[in-house]
């Protein structure tokens, strides 16, 4: 009796319902191609023309060659969403360390939001500033693709396409 019960329950019962580790599995889905973040620079740079937007001494002030620069580097980004940046403003050589430390956040706040502007979202592009503490061009911006996505992602980022 308990024999053909048993029998009876193995056939009406359908194959899908099996033990979980006795199933077929999926493959797992294929990862996402990486690019390093050097080559995502390379062509950031190669793409928008340049990372190094320069003002005149003691200005914060965006010249007509600085607003090209940065209208290329936003139409980058447009293409770009997983990519953020960090705009590092650096002061004049001849500056106090306080007075370049203020000149540099201007300057980058000036760039940043020039690029929110022309509409990058704000979590894509941050700003601070060197002034004297970290050598860079002077008298400038240097946009930087950072290793770090805005999602906080891996220090890889996705490659398009």
């Amino acid at each position: 009796m308990r024999k053909l019960l048993l029998l009876t329950l193995l056939v009406a019962v359908p194959a899908s319902a099996q033990l979980p580790g006795l199933r077929r599995r999926d493959p797992p889905p294929p990862m996402p191609v990486q690019a390093p973040i050097e080559v995502l620079r390379a062509d950031f740079a190669a793409q928008s023309g340049g990372t190094t937007v320069y003002f005149a001494t003691g200005s914060a002030v965006l010249n007509p060659a600085a607003t090209t620069l940065l209208a290329s580097q936003a139409m980058w980004l447009r293409q770009h969403p997983e990519v953020a940046v960090r705009i590092e403003g650096h002061g004049d050589p001849t500056d106090t360390r306080d007075h370049a430390l203020a000149l540099g956040a201007e300057r980058a706040a000036e760039a940043r939001n020039y690029l929110i502007l022309l509409g990058l979202p704000a979590a894509q592009v941050s700003a601070m500033t060197w002034g004297k503490e970290r050598p860079g061009p002077p008298s400038a911006v240097t946009t930087i693709v950072p290793a770090v996505p805005p999602s906080g992602g891996p220090p890889l980022i996705p490659a398009a396409g």
